[in-house]
């Protein structure tokens, strides 16, 4: 039986196999996610390739690039050939991803519905494990001056400082604002304390001319409106 190599490195492969030529001759479309990672990594381990471990690695997120983001450099060591800095590059090549995302959402500074506003938002408030309260500020052109967290709680909930976000929204010249939260538990149900702070901030706003455009609850891949559902 032939000998296996000791060491799998990208660079011992055949050309048609190496995945950092495979991007500079045919594009980084061409290219697998196990191979993009594979690029991150550089080689395997004595029984497998680096194409072939991080085939593993996404194996067991389901192939699912998000669920990758989501796994701490411990769970990363856990696979034969990660060690620390190999898990340290994966998990900032993954950020930079989730902060690319979040930065081309704002791009899209017109908020025209509530889809616009989950794109803005789902990037931030999508993956977190804990309670997050936001407010996004606009112009009368319903145009993003500002998005800021009002609030951080644990699972059960968030405290709402409704006189900070009336402050804010006039000291930045806002016309309107929306309401932002995420729910960890995954729930698309608003609670009554979401449509009590809702109502709140609405009645609050009105005397000041700043109007509560919406209030979505976000979870990693959905959302809800309050707008949409005609409760404001």
């Amino acid at each position: 039986m032939r000998e296996k190599p000791t060491s799998f490195s990208i660079k011992n492969w055949s050309q048609d196999d190496q995945p950092r030529e495979k991007l500079r001759d045919k594009g980084k479309a061409a290219l697998s996610d196990a191979e993009l990672v594979a690029i991150l990594i550089g080689s395997g381990n004595r029984e497998e390739s680096a194409v072939d471990l991080c085939k593993r690695i996404l194996a067991s997120v389901d192939n699912n690039l998000s669920e990758l983001g989501k796994l701490s450099l411990k769970q990363l060591m856990q696979f034969k050939g990660i060690g620390e800095a190999k898990a340290i590059t994966i998990v900032a090549a993954l950020e930079l991803g989730r902060r690319r995302r979040g930065e081309e959402a704002l791009e899209r500074k017109k908020i025209t519905s509530s889809v616009s506003v989950f794109e803005l938002l789902q990037p931030i408030l999508g993956e977190l494990p804990h309670e997050e309260f936001w407010i996004v500020y606009l112009n009368n052109s319903n145009k993003v001056i500002q998005k800021n967290q009002l609030s951080k709680g644990g699972i059960t909930g968030t405290m709402v400082d409704v006189r900070l976000v009336l402050k804010n929204a006039l000291e930045v010249g806002a016309t309107g604002i929306i309401l932002a939260h995420n729910h960890p538990s995954g729930t698309l149900r608003p609670s009554e304390a979401d449509k009590q702070i809702t109502r709140k901030l609405k009645i609050a706003g009105e005397s000041l001319d700043i109007k509560v455009l919406d209030h979505l609850i976000i979870t990693e891949k959905a959302y809800f409106s309050f707008a949409d559902e005609n409760l404001l």
